[in-house]
């Protein structure tokens, strides 16, 4: 089975400006930015979309969100705050099979998202 981009860029096959990696995530900036702010935070363990997710994942996924705070932070986005974003399915929008949380922040978010 073939590497997920997100896979290339944790083995540094592809570059990215990365702000946060540890043993069981990598954060890096996205490279088609939706707000001033939006970074990327993925599991190093490919998990293809949040519905695929066992309960053996519970780890990673308490990981993911506990650090996904953490980077906001070190970004400046936890006074003004910030918005998270999975997508779940191609209606969803979600462009790459590797679970991501998306971090949004440093402008006025809209709702609903539409």
């Amino acid at each position: 089975m073939s590497k997920t981009l997100f896979e290339k860029i944790a083995a540094r096959e592809i570059p990215a400006q990365i702000v946060y990696e540890d043993d069981l995530v990598l954060a890096f900036r996205d490279i088609a930015p939706q707000a001033p702010v939006h970074v990327l935070i993925v599991p190093k363990k490919p998990i293809p979309r949040i519905a695929e997710a066992t309960t053996d994942d519970h780890k990673v996924l308490g990981h993911l969100l506990l650090k996904a705070a953490e980077v906001a932070e070190k970004l400046g986005l936890k006074q003004s705050g910030y918005r998270l974003v999975f997508n779940n399915g191609a209606d969803a929008g979600e462009a790459v099979p590797h679970l991501h949380l998306h971090i949004l922040g440093g402008r006025k978010m809209n709702w609903p998202p539409g």
